[in-house]
């Protein structure tokens, strides 16, 4: 049977919807590259909002809203960078779209910038800003309506705005020092005071913090107080409340009334109108989403209704919830394994009636030729629970015998492999089932997902636990699969998956028989030298420190290339030209070392893509190789 990888891709994206009035604004990719769209509440023609020779980025990677409708203005405010190059510009359309105009008078160029907040009553919104040439990052305050822009604050450690207040009188600022260890700051009056934790600056040299785990954070209804998700009462998070009056003590809120089980994480928690808030749940990678109600005297959160959880919205992944107030419709794109992305909406009081209103599939392949996978857990080396999943080939493909086997790793490092249709891995995994690849995807420790210990495993470690994880999963639990060989094994990964890709391709060549290696980091030391500058500071502490002796000889102890003159199999490297992560001149130095050495590799750099591969035309360039890849050296 010709099954091509246009079966798959042919199921378009829909991200990041907004409700407004009786239309839907979302981002999609249905031109063949994303772009900002609006249809009719219900479905209708998707109207383009941007000339066809834009492309947005995937709004997983923009550290922040990808853009806003501000009806009461007649804008859009929409984040745009360059092929990739994740330089992010405010710019502003018309609400029935338009030519682009750089927002408030072109105020960041020079600077790399992220749309954290928006009040959408009163047009006001707020940035973090990276500078392009040094080490520094800004949070900014800004008016559309009035294109009035300030700055706030300021610091190598992200100032990032993630609350205010209703009049705008009081945000609070997090500075992150790696993951889970932050620093939140209250900005009032122009005078910013620290509000719980303590600045790096502030520690002593040998001084062990406690990790917080802040990751989101919002005001009590009474605005005395801020609950914040925080991983200092569990280690899988949960929520507690900062009194404004006594900056530095935190007291724990109970949450009541949910109905999950399973291992996993709260990771989210949003206001949406006076006392009721949203909170967001990854159980075992599948997204789950209540509607709870702050009672303060009792310090509770009362779950009051699943939003996401129920069929149909069950066993998947959430991509983006959006809330309208005035209108009280939750609206959000959800996606599972065999499903693409779809737009649904949540609505009246008892949030039980769901509407549909796209209706994507993959095209001429029955869903019974595509698999949910199942779970592949294992417990690793020393006893540490590692979650995973297998996905086998349909039965209904009639393939025999033992399967050969793509070993898939996921970036970050702190990241997670979800079931999730919107990202770049499903469609693939897909495609190589299709083919009759088994195909292994874990989240090896570092994973996020799991509570913050495990995900701070990989902190000043890549390289290490993680990759005996790998290697014991190989060794130890595959092997012993009469449903795979690993005779006929091959491992790819993307970013840090990449990294760990040529890891495992240098130290441990006796286990694969190919290896394709996405934008990963080759020379830890250059990789450290060549990422934005505002990302030195994080990268120097969870990393290591290129400008220490110590940093320097770990640097190059875990570097790829130390160990890949042991490359034993083919290797097919990818790179996007406009990558700021990840440069290009990475993987042209590991492809140009490795040649001179006699080692069989190749590589593909897509001129028009940064740290993905997101244009259709690539999209099936990239799939197809890939494939043909293992086709050839697996099968």
């Amino acid at each position: 049977m010709n099954i091509k990888i246009e079966s798959l891709l042919a199921a378009r994206l829909f991200l990041f919807p907004q409700l407004v009035g009786d239309q839907i604004f979302f981002i999609s990719n249905i031109s063949g590259k994303l772009s900002l769209y609006k249809m009719n509440y219900g479905g209708s023609v998707p109207e383009p909002l941007l000339p066809p020779n834009i492309s947005l980025q995937n709004p997983d990677l923009i550290g922040g809203l990808a853009f806003r409708v501000f009806p009461e203005i007649d804008q859009v405010l929409v984040m745009i960078d360059q092929d990739g190059d994740e330089i992010y510009q405010p710019y502003i359309i018309p609400l029935d779209g338009g030519f682009p105009e750089v927002a408030f008078n072109n105020a960041f160029s020079g600077y790399r910038t992220h749309l954290t907040m928006v009040d959408d009553d009163r047009a006001i919104v707020y940035f973090a800003a990276e500078k392009l040439d040094e080490p520094i990052s800004e949070a900014y305050f800004g008016n559309l309506a009035t294109t009035e822009v300030r700055k706030i604050a300021a610091s190598k450690w992200g100032s990032y705005p993630i609350a205010h207040n209703e009049d705008h009188s009081q945000v609070i600022i997090v500075d992150s020092y790696t993951v889970g260890d932050n620093f939140l700051t209250l900005l009032e009056n122009d005078e910013q005071t620290a509000l719980f934790g303590k600045a790096l600056e502030e520690r002593s040299k040998k001084e062990s913090i406690p990790l917080k785990g802040i990751e989101s954070a919002c005001f009590t209804p009474n605005e005395k107080a801020l609950l914040v998700t925080t991983t200092i009462f569990d280690d899988h998070f949960s929520v507690g409340q900062i009194s404004l009056s006594e900056p530095g003590e935190m007291t724990e809120v109970t949450i009541t009334g949910t109905t999950h089980t399973g291992n996993g994480e709260l990771e989210g928690l949003e206001r949406l109108i006076n006392d009721h808030y949203l909170l967001k749940y990854n159980i075992d990678g599948v997204s789950i989403c209540y509607e709870a109600k702050y009672v303060a005297a009792s310090k509770t959160l009362k779950v009051k209704h699943v939003i996401v959880g129920d069929y149909p919205l069950d066993n998947g992944v959430l991509e983006h919830i959006d809330y309208n107030k005035e209108m009280n419709i939750f609206t959000l794109t959800f996606s599972n394994a065999i499903s693409p992305t779809q737009i649904y909406s949540i609505e009246k009081k008892n949030r039980d009636f769901v509407v549909l209103h796209t209706s994507e599939k993959v095209l001429g392949l029955p869903e019974h030729y595509l698999t949910k996978g199942e779970d592949a857990s294992f417990t690793s080396f020393d006893g540490t629970r590692v979650s995973a999943r297998l996905y086998l080939p349909s039965p209904s493909l009639h393939f025999e015998g033992p399967r050969p086997l793509v070993y898939y790793i996921h970036g970050g490092p702190q990241s997670q492999e979800r079931p999730n249709f919107a990202w770049f891995s499903m469609p693939l995994i897909q495609f190589l089932t299709l083919n009759g690849f088994a195909v292994f995807v874990p989240n090896v420790r570092g994973s996020t997902g799991y509570g913050l210990n495990y995900t701070k495993q990989v902190d000043q470690d890549w390289g290490g636990e993680d990759r005996k994880d790998h290697v014991f999963a190989m060794e130890q639990v595959l092997s012993k699969d009469a449903r795979i060989d690993t005779k006929r094994a091959g491992v790819m990964g993307r970013s840090y998956g990449g990294y760990m890709t040529l890891i495992q391709a240098g130290m441990h060549s006796d286990l694969w028989k190919g290896a394709v290696d996405m934008f990963g980091p080759y020379d830890l030391l250059t990789f450290s030298d060549r990422i934005p500058e505002t990302w030195k500071p994080y990268f120097k502490v969870a990393l290591g420190d290129p400008s220490t002796k110590d940093g320097v000889k770990f640097l190059t102890e875990r570097s790829p290339k130390k160990y890949l003159q042991n490359l034993a199999c083919p290797m097919l490297v990818i790179q996007g030209r406009n990558d700021p992560r990840v440069v290009a001149s990475e993987s042209e130095d590991l492809v140009k070392n490795l040649s001179a050495l006699g080692k069989d590799i190749a590589i593909h750099v897509f001129e028009d893509e940064g740290h993905d591969v997101l244009k259709y035309n690539n999209r099936v360039d990239c799939y197809s190789m890939i494939t043909e890849f293992f086709r050839k050296n697996l099968v």
